[in-house]
């Protein structure tokens, strides 16, 4: 009776337990489809983060089986070698990832040098709207601007093919709109990554004279891999980091991963 009680409420342990994996996967599929339903904004970080619900939700579903499997696949030598290491990389993988977090968490605390020149990185703009993304830059560029009246800023973005107007030239008039004198302000409008933003502000402030130390704004799990950039370039460089909406955060924040884990590679 007792090992019948013990099954028993091991059976509704597991159910509990893949109910949970179900739901979590359910939920993470939602928001990292809300951005593409919402937004039409559709990115390595949202079809990852998909991906990786949706295996999720499978195992979750063929729980039993998946274990029974692996079980019989444990009793031989080339099976252990696998499953040690499809461990090790979910191990490693999981270590990563905490490893990126706390130094994107720490880097959006790099306070800048008083009266920095701030370069505003790009991100899409719907005509003179920026995109909710984009304003968050330049939020956090004004209010540094107004605490600093000395500083000039350089809005760094080129113009995409379905943008009717470059990046650099939307924030600018974001900018003068919410009250920043436009001989303040330089535009950088060639640029389409994020090295070339950086790269190519830096050449704006040479040629005008500004100062050479640097308050990049962008959003805040974006700080570190920018500030990775202004290291390789040789650039003082501080964080005025945007806040990020939390339905945006799940995308941006799985694909800033996968691009930080490319600059570490390449």
């Amino acid at each position: 009776m007792k090992n019948a009680k013990e099954d028993g409420l091991l059976k509704q342990f597991q159910v509990m337990i893949r109910l949970i994996l179900f739901l979590f996967g359910m939920a993470g599929c939602v928001g990292f489809i809300m951005p593409f339903l919402t937004r039409r904004i559709l990115n390595i970080g949202n079809l990852s983060g998909l991906g990786i619900c949706a295996v999720l939700m499978l195992y979750a579903v063929l729980m039993p089986w998946i274990h029974q499997w692996i079980r019989i696949f444990w009793q031989k030598t080339a099976g252990k070698i696998v499953l040690g290491i499809l461990a090790a990389g979910l191990a490693a993988g999981l270590v990563l990832a905490v490893v990126m977090t706390f130094l994107m968490v720490r880097a959006a605390y790099v306070k800048p040098a008083p009266d920095a020149t701030v370069v505003v990185l790009g991100c899409k703009a719907y005509g003179e709207r920026p995109s909710l993304t984009l304003e968050e830059r330049l939020r956090a560029a004004i209010k540094y601007l107004n605490a600093n009246p000395e500083a000039a800023c350089v809005v760094s973005g080129g113009q995409g093919v379905d943008e009717t107007l470059s990046e650099a030239q939307c924030m600018y008039l974001y900018l003068v709109n919410h009250g920043i004198a436009p001989e303040r302000i330089y535009r950088e409008d060639q640029s389409t990554t994020t090295r070339e933003n950086i790269a190519f502000s830096y050449e704006i402030i040479k040629a005008n004279g500004l100062n050479e130390k640097l308050a990049i704004a962008t959003n805040n799990y974006h700080e570190y891999r920018a500030g990775m950039i202004a290291d390789d370039l040789g650039l003082e460089h501080g964080a005025v980091p945007g806040s990020t909406a939390l339905w945006l955060l799940p995308t941006y924040y799985a694909r800033e991963l996968l691009a930080i884990l490319y600059e570490w590679i390449f």
